[in-house]
């Protein structure tokens, strides 16, 4: 056969009619099931593909999962977020739980995710994790809205777009580590992170660290916040110019445990001690927290009730259920990076 197979094809090799094809492929009750298992095994044989109106040859349901990860600069091969890396094993775990198969890939920015995943039946929803410049990627944002496509993400609740959202209390977790380098006596600060609307996250984590700052009565000093992607030469790179801005800094917030770590490895090389003369904590407590030198204070965010929340919020939208964003606290981890007794 030339050319991309058609209904017609499938009904001429099943010997029934057109009619019964578009009925046997929508599962109708009005055809046998033994009509409908044989065209639904030619349409199969024949590759064909049906279009975004037509419904799933194998059922109104594919139980299946899609999960697109945003593909991030990192320093291994791995381009993942090692934050999302530590939410594959609960997300994988919730959705065997709940009988779903679970379809992992890169986001693309230029494709159309509805066609991709959900019209062509092989997700019946999807979860995002990261995004990028969120100015960019909030167009995606909004196809998927327009679509009705099931969707949900971990991530800053957005005012621009109405989307199902699952995160952390950034804004707290910004206070609350502020808040403890305030108790240990640390008066200035810098902060290394992305803090404007393409990085809602890191926005609301600086937020959280200067309402800390304006409660204790200290200083908020705008150049000490240096925008930095989240990887460690970021880091490296903004906490270098804020040493060598010539601020006498006693601490530094950082608004991840990667640029935490290029942090610590820019005051190393500048030949400041770390908690002596400046005190670093993160954000997220990824694996690498405990193991950087000294090890790293951080805000954790819960990575196992982060996969499970984000599965089942999904599953109650495929069923036509109303979803609320959820938000969960964050835990201080306090290690020797601040300069205070260790708590894990």
């Amino acid at each position: 056969m030339k050319g991309k197979a058609t209904s017609f094809d499938i009904a001429y090799r099943a010997g029934v009619s057109q009619s019964t094809v578009s009925r046997a492929l929508r599962n109708s009750p009005l055809v046998s099931e033994e009509t409908r298992k044989k065209v639904q095994e030619i349409a199969i044989e024949l590759n064909y593909t049906v279009d975004k109106n037509a419904s799933s040859l194998r059922s109104q349901t594919s139980m299946t999962l899609a999960l697109l990860l945003f593909e991030d600069p990192t320093s291994d091969d791995s381009l993942v977020n090692p934050f999302f890396l530590s939410m594959l094993g609960s997300i994988t775990r919730e959705c065997t739980l709940l009988g779903y198969d679970l379809l992992v890939s890169f986001q693309e920015l230029n494709a159309d995710w509805n066609s991709v995943f959900k019209d062509s039946n092989k997700a019946d929803g999807l979860i995002l994790l990261g995004y990028g410049d969120f100015k960019d990627y909030e167009s995606k944002l909004e196809q998927l809205v327009a679509h009705g496509t099931p969707f949900v993400r971990w991530g800053a609740e957005t005012q621009s777009v109405k989307t199902t959202s699952i995160g952390c209390d950034n804004f707290h977790g910004g206070l609350q580590v502020t808040e403890h380098l305030i108790s240990l006596g640390r008066k200035s600060f810098g902060f290394v992170g992305t803090a404007n609307d393409r990085a809602p996250e890191f926005m609301a984590r600086y937020q959280g660290h200067v309402k800390a700052l304006e409660n204790a009565g200290l200083p908020v000093d705008k150049s000490l916040q240096v925008n930095a992607i989240n990887t460690e030469e970021e880091g490296y790179a903004a906490a270098l110019k804020i040493i060598e801005s010539g601020a006498n800094v006693d601490a530094i917030v950082c608004a991840s445990d990667l640029l935490a770590s290029g942090a610590l490895n820019a005051l190393k090389t500048k030949g400041l001690s770390v908690p002596g003369d400046v005190s670093v904590v993160g954000f997220d407590d990824i694996l690498l927290a405990r193991y950087t030198t000294p090890a790293l204070t951080t805000c954790r965010q819960d990575s196992r009730i982060a996969g499970q929340l984000l599965v089942d919020k999904l599953v109650d939208l495929i069923k036509g259920e109303e979803v609320e964003n959820t938000f969960v606290k964050t835990n201080l981890v306090v290690r020797e990076s601040c300069g205070a007794k260790p708590s894990s």
